[in-house]
């Protein structure tokens, strides 16, 4: 009798959960807590509650979409089915793809950030030099193949995972809970309406959360992926806000604010340290080195992954025309990312990520009440709120930094600007004169 060993070979609910929330409990944290605190004080730790709150929302698409078209390519796919092959898809796309290497290059320059506390303060200039280390590293990782790759995956995640929340729990039992009165007010914020600043800063914790989007692409990969695929969302949604909020309040009964602010792209070694002591804050050195290495490497998977198939797909450039270089997805991602992490500091990178994943998020509520309501079983109510929070955070967020940073508003929109002319002429090339675009993901909707 022969024996089907596909589903043997699929992962299960709990081994997506696993993984899915090792990509979500990723490098990031490392850095936006501090982050979040130069924007709103004492009340970063309810940030991060806010923040799922509008990621639970935002979710609730990613999961209809999930459920109904479980596939391998996952945002891609969703944005095909709603918008069409042609330039609208292409240039969300190309955003999603835009904010991933946005964060390889987060993750590159926090592990910098964190691995030059091990060296005396006059190495401290290195941090980017650091960040292209790893990103060559993760080149060279990932030329070597998948094998590699995954053998590394489960291991590194399960440290991450567990050194984290095992982190925020000590931190707790030892500090116990902060005081939050929300009365101290950072200096760049105090001439803003009340509350305007605490709306803006969901941007950055919303980004701490944007890693349950990559669980889409299991979509090929998952046992019952039509249930177990928006389950493992919600579940890997609810372990992480846990995780954060505990991390978040052991920080706070560590550090004063200022502090949490002075020493923002290290925070939590900084808070590691008074709590824990001197072996403390190696551990969470060690820790985050650990997570930020294992992050860009499966980060740079997967983005140059995305990258090719929208290159099969004929939404970008043929990058067959880069010559004979093996991989050249994957070389122009890692050059993209390498480019950020040499002119941008930790701030402006998280703010360019925030503004890019939020209104390519945008996109995707749209398109599922827009266009998909006869395809897909939702409630429009909840999408429609999704939009509404978003546009409300960019929103809040723009002004911030309009205020603040306009440098992160125009690298902002020069980057958007280009993406759309360069989708929408390179549409134009490959439209016949009856004026159909011939693209190839027309073939791979035929088929399904």
């Amino acid at each position: 009798m022969k024996v089907n060993t596909t589903n043997i070979q699929k992962l299960s609910l709990i081994g997506s959960i696993s993984l899915g929330t090792g990509v979500m409990i990723g490098a990031g944290i490392f850095v936006l807590m501090g982050q979040i605190a130069e924007l709103v004080g004492d009340l970063f730790p309810i940030a991060f509650i806010a923040g799922a709150i509008v990621v639970g929302f935002s979710s609730y698409s990613y999961v209809k979409f999930s459920n109904a078209f479980p596939s391998s390519g996952g945002v891609v796919k969703f944005l095909d089915k709603s918008y069409g092959p042609g330039t609208t898809t292409g240039v969300f796309s190309l955003l999603m793809y835009v904010s991933m290497v946005i964060s390889e290059s987060l993750v590159a320059g926090t592990f910098g950030a964190y691995t030059l506390r091990l060296f005396p303060e006059d190495f401290a200039g290195y941090a980017s030099i650091l960040g292209i280390v790893l990103l060559v590293t993760a080149y060279i990782v990932n030329v070597l193949g998948n094998k590699v790759i995954g053998a590394t995956a489960t291991f590194t995640a399960i440290i991450k995972v567990v050194g984290i929340a095992l982190l925020a729990i000590a931190g707790l039992i030892v500090s116990g809970f902060s005081d939050i009165t929300g009365n101290y007010i950072p200096q760049n914020t105090e001439t803003l309406p009340q509350g305007f600043a605490f709306v803006a800063a969901l941007a950055l914790s919303i980004l701490a959360y944007k890693g349950f989007t990559t669980i889409t692409n299991q979509g090929g990969d998952i046992k019952n992926p039509h249930k177990n695929l928006g389950r493992s969302i919600i579940i890997s949604i609810l372990i992480c806000t846990l995780i954060y909020v505990a991390l978040a309040l052991a920080v706070a009964g560590g550090l004063s604010i200022p502090e949490v602010i002075a020493a923002k792209d290290y925070a939590l070694a900084a808070a590691a340290r008074p709590i824990f002591g001197e072996w403390g804050s190696w551990i969470t050195i060690g820790i985050a080195i650990i997570a930020t290495v294992s992050g860009v490497i499966a980060s740079v998977f997967s983005s140059s992954r995305l990258l090719a198939m929208l290159s099969n797909m004929k939404q970008v450039p043929s990058l067959k025309r880069m010559g004979n270089f093996k991989n050249p997805a994957l070389i122009f991602t890692v050059s993209l990312a390498i480019l950020l992490t040499v002119l941008f500091d930790l701030t402006r990178i998280a703010s360019i990520g925030a503004i890019f994943y939020l209104i390519m998020d945008i996109a995707i509520h749209w398109g599922l009440v827009r266009h998909l309501k006869k395809e897909v079983d939702f409630k429009p109510i909840i999408p429609l709120v999704a939009i509404i929070l978003d546009v409300a955070v960019l929103t809040a967020f723009l002004y911030i930094k309009y205020l603040n940073d306009p440098l992160v508003l125009i690298v902002a929109a020069i980057g958007i600007v280009l993406i759309i002319v360069a989708e929408r002429l390179f549409m134009i090339s490959h439209t016949d004169d009856e004026g159909n675009m011939h693209m190839g993901m027309e073939t791979t909707n035929n088929k399904t």
